[in-house]
């Protein structure tokens, strides 16, 4: 089986046909797929603006990361939920959408920017904790925020390409 013909059986299931063929169902799912990824992009962009060194700078890096990370995995959790569930009502469609692979290239480089950014720069976060980030640190802050912004701009392109 071809990946176009699955992905057609997944988008031809009961609930991926409801989601598609609802006046209000896709649009509440997308609603909440927007706020939760407000959650997401807010709470890194407030880390990575400290990594940066532009904001936030007498306050530790530990701290903040305490306090941001539920926030952020509990928003990803709603976001990449009803993401997939959008996903499955025009599964054959998305699949072939630039914009969407995009978006999806993007997350996975963000996914390996953080696992970079906890097991090289965190592990020293002893000697810079209160202070200046150092330069591994910064790079993994504004990768992140360009890959978030391009994760952004491509969702928001989807919606005018599909």
């Amino acid at each position: 089986m071809s990946i176009v013909e699955a992905l057609q059986r997944l988008q031809d299931l009961p609930f991926p046909t409801e989601i598609r063929e609802s006046a209000w169902l896709f649009p509440t799912i997308e609603t909440v797929h927007v706020l939760a990824l407000v959650l997401v992009v807010g709470s890194i962009a407030f880390l990575d603006l400290r990594l940066l060194g532009w904001t936030s700078r007498p306050r530790r890096i530990t701290d903040l990361i305490a306090e941001t990370l539920p926030w952020t995995w509990s928003a990803f959790a709603v976001a990449a939920t009803s993401g997939a569930l959008m996903f499955s009502s025009k599964a054959v469609t998305y699949y072939s959408n630039i914009p969407f692979r995009l978006k999806m290239l993007c997350l996975m480089l963000a996914g390996f920017n953080m696992i970079w950014f906890h097991h090289v720069s965190l592990r020293r976060v002893g000697g810079w904790d209160h202070g200046a980030p150092p330069a591994s640190a910064r790079i993994a802050g504004g990768l992140s925020m360009l890959l978030w912004i391009t994760i952004v701009g491509a969702g928001r392109w989807i919606g005018f390409t599909t």
